[in-house]
């Protein structure tokens, strides 16, 4: 009896060991595949943290355009060089507190 016992035993530990390598196999297989998925795809880019950041890249080149429209509008209508650096400066000064008005997304 003791001799059957010792062979089911011995053949349940070969199957046990068998499912062990299966399943390490399939682990290493499945690891191996991750790896390779994670180096081919691209990687984003981390959007930074700026003030900017907080607008789309449309958002921002809206912003930019307008600016230099109001500058060259200053620069092409006003005749007086003292008067078209003040307003261009006060531009500059102002363009914040548009974009917040504008463009707050908090509503």
């Amino acid at each position: 009896m003791s001799k059957e016992r010792a062979r089911r035993r011995a053949a349940r530990e070969a199957e046990l060991a068998r499912e062990r390598a299966v399943r390490r196999r399939r682990v290493v297989r499945r690891e191996r595949r991750r790896a390779l998925v994670r180096r081919l795809t691209p990687r984003t880019r981390r959007r930074s943290a700026g003030r900017l950041a907080r607008h789309s890249r449309g958002e921002r080149a809206a912003i930019v355009l307008l600016t230099l429209a109001a500058l060259f509008l200053i620069w092409s209508l006003v005749d007086d060089l003292a008067l078209r650096v003040a307003l261009a400066v006060l531009l500059l000064l102002v363009l914040p507190a548009i974009v917040v008005i504008a463009l707050d997304r908090r509503t």
